[in-house]
């Protein structure tokens, strides 16, 4: 199988959303990236039938779409690493992850990409808090929080990143292999920020792409206070991992 670039949706209860996701993305990908592409969708198991969706997507698109069922539910982070292993042992020489009910644009795909392929960055992060990038849907405190979240965390790490929460990005295939992802600790959300502080650590170079982030429409938040707490105590246990 010749390199190609891998994008990996993560999915729990994401039934009304990854056909539409899928497709999008397929979409997006293909005028781009002329060598091919892979979709691999990671589903937890979810009891709403997502895993089935996914097995008929890829029976439609062998060559392009693929599925990883996994049997635990162990958060998102677990799950975005086994979706790394597998693109990594298939020989994927970029690596894109995004949110599966739209939050991102799949339209956004190409420049991520390009950003990385073509613009000289290891790791291309779509940034609502750059010029140009935003936040459309949410309410005021739902903004105030994000915002807030993001300024602790670059705070406390000290790295000249405005969004480091953010959860869309490309990467290298050597970035993923030289930050030691079986040693990776964070399950939730704070699995962003320290695959990002990682990247930076180790002298790689990361770019800020202007993204709208949009609120769901569809299905159901995975975010709750449990998996923000979770951040907040991770965060400064990283910088003394690095001390």
């Amino acid at each position: 199988m010749p390199a190609q670039p891998w994008l990996i949706l993560p999915t729990f209860n994401e039934a009304e959303n990854l056909e539409r996701i899928v497709v999008a993305a397929r979409h997006a990908l293909g005028p781009a990236c002329p060598e091919g592409f892979r979709i691999l969708v990671v589903d937890d198991d979810s009891p709403d039938g997502t895993g089935a969706i996914a097995d008929r997507l890829a029976g439609a698109h062998p060559g392009e779409v693929e599925v990883l069922h996994r049997t635990e539910r162990a958060g998102l982070g677990p799950a975005y690493l086994a979706g790394f292993r597998r693109a990594l042992d298939m020989g994927a020489n970029y690596v894109m992850e995004m949110d599966s009910d739209f939050s991102h644009d799949p339209a956004d795909l190409p420049r991520l990409l390009a950003a990385v392929r073509e613009g000289g960055a290891d790791v291309a992060l779509g940034s609502r808090y750059v010029d140009g990038g935003g936040i459309a849907d949410w309410p005021a405190l739902r903004r105030t929080v994000s915002r807030a979240g993001c300024l602790y965390a670059r705070g406390i790490l000290g790295v000249p990143v405005n969004d480091l929460t953010g959860g869309f990005k490309c990467l290298r295939a050597e970035v993923l292999e030289a930050i030691d992802l079986p040693s990776v600790r964070s399950r939730g959300y704070a699995f962003q920020v320290e695959l990002t502080y990682r990247a930076i650590l180790r002298g790689f170079h990361v770019v800020e792409v202007p993204i709208i982030f949009r609120d769901r429409t569809l299905g159901s938040s995975k975010m709750s206070w449990r998996i923000a707490l979770e951040a907040a105590q991770l965060i400064p246990a990283m910088r003394l991992r690095r001390g």
